[in-house]
């Protein structure tokens, strides 16, 4: 049976030291906090995670720890993220040999390619691995863009099994899903976090949400409820979720996101240079929304 990618995945934010070295005593205090709460799964090295900001040793052992601690809970993606295609298929080895049970491969950003560009690019990697891949459509990050038609030529691909959209886009996500509708192992994944009630009720099969690194059960609720039938729960979940996604316009992100985690008493550290800290007027206002969805 196909991979099937569902419920609230935190893209978890990679903890650091003073000296900007990965903290992987609180990476794993991180992962079972995460579990604890009930996410669905973890996804190590996306764009929360700073995954450009690590060479390949330590992008393995980020994964290793992630996976040793999650110790089958629930399923470990992890990213594959790199301008060329050999780049991308070298970390996706990684993250086979280290046993991940799916892989994210984010559209190459700084050049900006044609969608037969990116249609081989992401065949060429499909082929490479035997991992389930799971597309990563962030145009606003990366100025290239997924075309529903061509995410619907690569869900043909056999190993191909998800995208996930972080554009904002209500009606990109909804024609991901509407042209993949009769391919019952392809999965759309909502990427934007003030929209995920909306994507499940298109037909999204669940969300990789940043902001479930810092409220992990309010986002989890967004889910479990709307499965269980519950849909004025699972609405009232997501207008409790969405004040912290709003927030994360304050600063370069991922800073609110380790903040938030900072304010909790999981200490996260700093994001790495060029990122600054949150100013001390933006660490009141986020104060100010974590007190009012009772995350304090």
């Amino acid at each position: 049976m196909a991979f099937k990618p569902q419920g609230i995945i935190p893209p978890v934010i990679t903890p650091l030291t003073d000296s900007g070295e990965v903290n992987y005593e609180v990476l794993r205090q991180l992962v079972n906090h995460l579990i604890d709460q009930g996410v669905h799964g973890l996804f190590p090295m996306g764009t929360t995670g700073e995954f450009y900001a690590f060479d390949d040793e330590t992008f393995r052992k980020i994964l290793e720890t992630v996976k040793e601690e999650a110790a089958g809970r629930v399923p470990v993606y992890g990213g594959a993220n790199h301008i060329t295609t050999r780049g991308a298929i070298r970390l996706t080895k990684i993250c086979e040999e280290v046993g991940v049970d799916a892989v994210s491969v984010l559209t190459p950003m700084f050049i900006s390619q044609s969608q037969d560009e990116l249609y081989e690019f992401f065949k060429t990697i499909a082929e490479s691995t035997t991992l389930p891949i799971i597309l990563y459509n962030n145009a606003p990050k990366t100025n290239v863009t997924i075309a529903p038609a061509t995410a619907a030529r690569l869900a043909e691909i056999t190993n191909i099994v998800g995208i996930k959209d972080s554009t904002g886009d209500m009606t990109n996500a909804t024609e991901y899903i509407r042209l993949t509708r009769d391919n019952p192992d392809f999965h759309v994944l909502m990427g934007r976090d003030t929209l995920i009630y909306g994507a499940l009720c298109y037909g999204a099969t669940g969300a990789i949400a940043s902001c479930a690194n810092v409220a992990p059960r309010i986002a989890a609720d967004i889910y479990d409820k709307f499965v269980e039938g519950d849909l004025a729960g699972s609405l009232e979940a997501q207008y409790r979720f969405a004040p912290l996604r709003i927030a994360c316009g304050m600063g370069t992100f991922p800073a609110v996101i380790k903040e938030g985690l900072v304010m909790q008493g999981i200490p996260v550290g700093k994001c790495l240079e060029p990122i600054a800290e949150l100013s001390s007027e933006e660490k009141e206002k986020l104060r100010s929304v974590l007190g009012g969805m009772q995350l304090l």
